[in-house]
């Protein structure tokens, strides 16, 4: 089993509807590629999860029991977005859309039992002050969609303790091909790492979920992943 301080976990997602190529695994490989850096002293694995709200749940469970990761973050898609979007924090309720095997989750609930929202112990909004991406705008955000991405955060929220993140991505383009979203991942991942260490958040032991002090939700960017 890996030391949860050498650790990282990074996902994307498969196809889904029209989306043959997702960009959010495109992504991710080019970071595997690139590594975290030679100066980050943490081991990245990355893993591909299906838009699939049952075996999310499985696979994000395994994650936690299995691989103990300082952080897990989860890369999703946005392919409405212009800039790539920190999302602070994972939504319960609401998961109305279904997936790719045409399943919706109960009632629309990640856990019946589970507080309505947790935020993540990364500060997003200190991420995007501080973290400089060539080639795109990186900004903040509370409202992650309520598709399969937020559900996975939720979960691995939940698992983690808080220890989670998840980027929304743009769709691929000429202007923002794979390779540069790539580089962005490392960039705003190793500023991630930064942030908790810098607030003192190095170990797992004593951590909280950490429900959202505010209600107040961004504009919804349309369908998520």
């Amino acid at each position: 089993m890996d030391s949860p301080s050498h650790c990282v976990v990074v996902t994307g997602f498969g196809p889904f509807r029209q989306h043959l190529v997702n960009s959010s695994w495109e992504a991710v490989k080019e970071l595997s590629k690139l590594g975290l850096g030679s100066d980050a002293e943490v081991e990245l694995k990355i893993l591909q999860l299906p838009v699939d709200y049952r075996e999310v749940k499985q696979r994000v469970t395994r994650i936690w029991e299995d691989l103990q990761p300082q952080l897990a973050v989860h890369i999703g898609m946005d392919a409405s977005a212009k800039a790539i979007f920190l999302e602070q924090c994972g939504k319960n309720r609401g998961y109305r859309d279904a997936d790719i095997r045409g399943f919706r989750p109960e009632g629309g609930t990640c856990l019946p039992d589970g507080p309505e929202v947790i935020t993540s112990e990364v500060s997003m909004k200190a991420v995007c002050r501080r973290v400089n991406v060539d080639g795109t705008e990186v900004a903040f955000s509370r409202d992650a969609g309520r598709y399969v991405c937020d559900y996975t955060y939720y979960l691995s929220l939940h698992h983690g303790n808080g220890c989670a993140a998840l980027i929304h991505i743009p769709a691929l383009s000429r202007g923002l091909p794979a390779s540069l979203l790539g580089k962005a991942l490392q960039v705003i991942i190793r500023e991630m790492l930064a942030e908790r260490e810098a607030a003192g958040a190095g170990s797992l032991d004593g951590r909280k979920l950490s429900p959202s002090a505010s209600s107040q939700e961004e504009p919804h960017r349309g369908l998520l992943l």
